[in-house]
Formats: C-alpha cells, sequence, structure tokens
C-alpha cells in the first residue's frame, strides 16, 4: 500500500486509496518513467481517472510534457475537471488545465448543433474565412489574440480548470468564440480534457496539436473507456452518401442556380440508381473503386468534378449552414482512398441506395499516434480480452494489467438462465411468449427497479407483447434525444420503492454511460445473446481479422457483443454498497465457446429456477 508520502508526492488529492488502486498508481508511474504503454482492464469502482491522472499530471509538470484525458462520455469530463480542481487545492499545485468538448457542441451560432459533424466542420470554416463569424473575428484581431480575448482569458485562468458550460456562457456572454479562447488556455495547459475525436481524427490531430504548439511525443495520453475507441476511429474514417444526399445536393444546386452543377448531381444520382437497380430489399454487395471512378469519368473527371463540388459547397454555405454538395464532395474525395484496410459496400434498403468507403482496421490511424506518445494508457471496465484490443489498435511496447471488481463479491449475482433463446433459427411466437413469462418470473423476484436489454427493438417488442408482471413497464423509444433520454431515467428512477422495468436494447440510449446507485437499480436482466445475422461490413471484418490475427469470428463477431452486454451488466454495481442481480438469460451463455468470453472474475451460477435463486440471494443480505 502506497504510504502518505508517496500520495503527497503525485499530488493524489483524496485521503484514502481504493484497494488495489494503489497497485495500478504504480503502473502508470513505471509506464511513465519508462516510457511505455500500459493497457488495463479495471471495473468500476477502482477510481481509474484519480490513479491515472495524479501521477500523469505530476510527472508531465515535471517533466514538461502534456497530459490529454481523452473520454466520450460528458460524466467522466466533469470527474476529470473536478480531480484536478482537488490537486490544486489540496496541494496548490500550480497546474493549468482545459476542458475542449467537439468543437460543434461549443459553438454559439444558434442552429450549429443541428449539423452533422461534417458539415459543421465545413460550415465553420466557410463563415470564418469569409469573415461572418462575428464570435471568430471577436477572439482575433488579424493574425493576433484580441484584447478582448486577452482580457477573457486573464479572468477564467484562476478559475482554471473549468467545465466546459461554464467557459461556453463567460464567451457567449463576452461575444467571443468559445473553442477559440479554449484552444488559447489549451496551448499553455498541461492538461487538456478532451474527446477521441481531437487526437484520432486523420484530418484533426494534426492542425488541433499544430494551433496548441504541442508536440505527440511529448504527450501522455489517457483514454477512458478505451473499449469505445477502435469502433469510434473507424467511423471517423467512413464515408458514404445516399440517394437521399444527392436528392438533397439537386435541391440545393436549383436553388441556388448552379446549373452545370446541377447536371452532374443527376447523373452521379442516375449512376447510384442504376448500379443498384438489379439488387433487392436489404440487399449488400461489395463495389470496386475503379467501378465507380469509371462511371463518373464519364460525366466529368472525377478530380476536376469533385475539386468544383467542393467550391460551390462552400459558397452555398456562405447562404445557409449545411451544404449536401459539400456531403457528395467529401465522400468523392474519400472514396479514391487506399484499398488496404478498407471496404467499398452498396445498400438497397427501403428503396434508398447507399454507397460507403468503410475502415476496416483503427490501428492504421491508432498505431501511430499510440506508439508516438510518450506513453498511452487505455483503461476501461470491458477491455476483455486485452490482446485482442491491442491488436485492433496496434499497441506495442505495452504493460497489460488486469484488476478484478472491488466490490464485495457477495452483493453480486451472476445468473445464467439456459431456458430459452433469441437464436435466429429458433425465434417464432411461441418462443417469445416463452421468454416473456420466464422474464415476469425474473423481474418479479428482483424487489426494485430493473433494466431489461434485447438484442433488437423487433425482439424487445414481439417479447412485450406477452409480457405479464407486477412492474410498471417502461419503453425505450428507438433515435431518443437528450431530453427525452433524461426524462424517462427520471421517471424509472422515481420508481425506486415500487419496482419499474424499463426495456431497451443492447446497443441504445441506456446500454452504458449511465449511472444508477444504491436502490436506484436493484437489477438487470439481458436477454438473448446479440449476435446478429453478420452483414457485409461483419463479413469483411472477420475476413480481414482471419487474415491479420487469426481471430476473425472472434474479434469481428464474438467479442464486440459480449463487450455490449457485459457493459449493459455494468450498469448493476456501481459502489460498493450496491447489491444486484444480473441475469443472463439465454441457453447459450452456458456453451463453452461463449462462457469463455465472461472475464475471470464473473461467479457464474446457472439455474433454471432463476426467481428462487433470485429471492435467495436477496434475502441473504
Amino acid at each position: 500500500m502506497l504510504d502518505k508520502k508517496r500520495l503527497e508526492e503525485i499530488n493524489f488529492p483524496y485521503e484514502e486509496v481504493r484497494e488495489v488502486q494503489d497497485d495500478l498508481i504504480l503502473s502508470v508511474q513505471n509506464a511513465l518513467e519508462k516510457g511505455k504503454n500500459l493497457i488495463v482492464h479495471a471495473p468500476t469502482g477502482l477510481g481509474k481517472t484519480a490513479a491515472t491522472l495524479a501521477p500523469a499530471v505530476s510527472y508531465a509538470v515535471k517533466n514538461k510534457k502534456t497530459v490529454f484525458f481523452l473520454t466520450s462520455r460528458h460524466t467522466q469530463h466533469f470527474i476529470a475537471v473536478d480531480t484536478i480542481k482537488e490537486m490544486k487545492k489540496k496541494f496548490g499545485l500550480k497546474v493549468l488545465g482545459t476542458d475542449i468538448i467537439g468543437k460543434k457542441w461549443m459553438c454559439v451560432q444558434p442552429g450549429s448543433r443541428l449539423l452533422r459533424t461534417g458539415e459543421f466542420a465545413d460550415y465553420c470554416r466557410a463563415v470564418r474565412e469569409e469573415g461572418k463569424c462575428e464570435f471568430y473575428t471577436n477572439v482575433r484581431d488579424n493574425s493576433k489574440v484580441s484584447v478582448r480575448a486577452k482580457a477573457a482569458i486573464d479572468e477564467l485562468e484562476p478559475f482554471n480548470p473549468m467545465h466546459t458550460e461554464d467557459i461556453i456562457n463567460h464567451c457567449k456572454n463576452k461575444k467571443l468564440c468559445p473553442y477559440e479562447v479554449s484552444m488559447l488556455i489549451a496551448k499553455k495547459s498541461s492538461v487538456i480534457i478532451t474527446d477521441y475525436y481531437y487526437l484520432f481524427h486523420p484530418q484533426i490531430m494534426q492542425s488541433f496539436l499544430a494551433k496548441l504548439d504541442k508536440e505527440i511525443e511529448d504527450s501522455i495520453i489517457i483514454i477512458d473507456e478505451g473499449h469505445n475507441l477502435h469502433s469510434r476511429i473507424r467511423d471517423l474514417a467512413t464515408e458514404k452518401i445516399s440517394t437521399n444526399t444527392l436528392l438533397g445536393a439537386v435541391r440545393e444546386a436549383k436553388k441556388y442556380g448552379y446549373d452545370e452543377a446541377l447536371e452532374w448531381l443527376v447523373a452521379i444520382q442516375d449512376v447510384l440508381n442504376e448500379m443498384s437497380k438489379s439488387m433487392k430489399h436489404n440487399e449488400e454487395k461489395l463495389v470496386d473503386k475503379k467501378k465507380l471512378v469509371d462511371k463518373i469519368n464519364k460525366i466529368r473527371d472525377y478530380d476536376s468534378l469533385t475539386a468544383e463540388l467542393s467550391f460551390i459547397a462552400d459558397e452555398v454555405r456562405s447562404m445557409k449552414k449545411r451544404s449536401y454538395i459539400g456531403s457528395v464532395a467529401r465522400f468523392l474525395e474519400a472514396w479514391k482512398g487506399p484499398d488496404h484496410a478498407f471496404t467499398r459496400i452498396i445498400t438497397m434498403r427501403d428503396n434508398v441506395t447507399t454507397i460507403s468507403y468503410r475502415c476496416l482496421d483503427a490501428s492504421i490511424l491508432a498505431g501511430d499516434i499510440i506508439n508516438s506518445a510518450h506513453s498511452t494508457i487505455i483503461m476501461s471496465g470491458t477491455l476483455t480480452p486485452i490482446s485482442m484490443f491491442r491488436d485492433l489498435l496496434g499497441i506495442e511496447n505495452a504493460v497489460e494489467k488486469k484488476y478484478e471488481s472491488p466490490f464485495p463479491s457477495q452483493n453480486r449475482l451472476n445468473l445464467i438462465v439456459p431456458l430459452t433463446t433469441t437464436k435466429y433459427a429458433a425465434r417464432s411466437n411461441a418462443q417469445y411468449k416463452e421468454i416473456a413469462k420466464v422474464l415476469g418470473r425474473i423481474l418479479d423476484a428482483i424487489p426494485g427497479n430493473a433494466l431489461v436489454f434485447f438484442p433488437s427493438y423487433f425482439l424487445r417488442d414481439s417479447v412485450n407483447s406477452f409480457l405479464e408482471c407486477r412492474k410498471t413497464i417502461m419503453i425505450e423509444e428507438n433515435r431518443m434525444t437528450k431530453e427525452d433520454k433524461k426524462e424517462l431515467l427520471d421517471k424509472f428512477k422515481e420508481y425506486k420503492d415500487v419496482g419499474a422495468a424499463l426495456l431497451g436494447v443492447v446497443s441504445g440510449s441506456f446500454g452504458e454511460g449511465i449511472d444508477l446507485p444504491g436502490d436506484l437499480l436493484k437489477g438487470v436482466v439481458i436477454v438473448g445473446l446479440p449476435l446478429q445475422v453478420p452483414d457485409m461490413e461483419t463479413k469483411q471484418l472477420i475476413n480481414y481479422y482471419d487474415k491479420k490475427f487469426g481471430r476473425g469470428w472472434d474479434y469481428g463477431y464474438v467479442f464486440p457483443a459480449f463487450n455490449k452486454i457485459l457493459q449493459n451488466a455494468g450498469r448493476c454495481i456501481r459502489s460498493s454498497k450496491d447489491k444486484g442481480v444480473v441475469v443472463f438469460l439465454d441457453e447459450r451463455y452456458v456453451w463453452p465457446q461463449y462462457t469463455r468470453c465472461f472475464p475471470e472474475d464473473s461467479d457464474l451460477e446457472a439455474s433454471k429456477k432463476p426467481e428462487e435463486r433470485i429471492k435467495e440471494f436477496f434475502n441473504s443480505i
């Protein structure tokens, strides 16, 4: 156990070190001193944020490095900011820190948050270059920082680090761009809390670091919720358009009088329709890069057409924020990218044709960044198997650490119920009725609120049509807004004494990133194993990972599904005082090829009388 003196040396902000937290602190220190990477599987409750930030910030200050704490979760931004505040308060640590979220979400231009990320980037660039954003021009006096911006920074720095919302409100009142002001503070900061996007977007990272006047080699990168990183990077490197996108572009060209562009866009629309004319509903197939390029060359030289559309899109953005023409140009530019580690797919669904250029391998972007940094620490409560994430992200020179849950094992029950299945071949009304029957018994046995996760909305609704239980049933809707999600969650919490069941889906709004500590949640039920019939992208992933790692089925199909359900399961026990049950309702969970996917400390039990075992568990605590 680390003594008080050692904890003071690293500016650890709390009075006590949690169980095994001290080992994590030492592992971080060792990695930093040796310039190694660290991959950490550490379940909820270990105190990962403080255990990584304290030694990293202390090392950075002494060695003139910059700590980038990357997280996609808004709540983690708050925790990281508050941790640094506590370090400064307790030890008088003189360190600047900055919290930066996605540029779109910091923008105070009306309506800008409604744009998609790529559209916003193009819009922001256009209004900046044309001097049409007063918030930006108020920060810059020609190429220099304005007197108004300097005054705002002087006002903000004593309260540093500040939560992004506070900086946004302050800058909005001063008519200044919150992002630009934050970047000016970040330039002097030793700690920057931000999203994955800024260091792992293929076009953004270099300009982001250049603007901060920082080098990746002098950076310590801490990646929170690291299980999401490889899929996020693949999404960032993927581009697609649809016939709907082209329809919007055609209307745009008509509205603003770009007659020549109108002809090109209609012709591109015809190309997509021709390529998909023999395809059936929900059919997918691979597309050769040259095939699309050749067809567009018949309209006009491919590169010239792409450049012309990009130019027109900038002009459109000077009149409105969003440009469909810009989306087409961005896709055409991406399409001519490399073949290796990418795939090209055309899809027909609901009479809409979509053509996409999809990234298969996150390591082609992540590997260089992670391995070029002084040290990278990647951590999550579901980073298993560690070897898979090491492979998928291309992490070299890494130390791997795996910690068991710090919470008392007697406070949790992980129960497999092998009475039903959602296996595709077994799906029927009779099976849905049986699932509903067993689920109803399980929910009635849980004395309080329960979350229930299904592989899909269709399966959820099919089972729910037969479900009978004493609990109030609440339903997660598809594509809920942030406000809708909060409203439903607040309503769910009100039922903690009498009990409600919130029915959602594995990859939906409540699968990860929510905390329901104490009596707010007593159980999680995962209905089925969310292994869908592989789509074309999944098949390509399996083939690619098979050739590269010899683990295609695991890396591309089985383990990603298990990581989702383990995230779902993690909603139940969030502190050492929480007590709850997690039920895996599907016969396949007892099959060896799937049981091996659970963490070693899962303490799984199987029962065909789940209501009796659940009642026994809650009566014993």
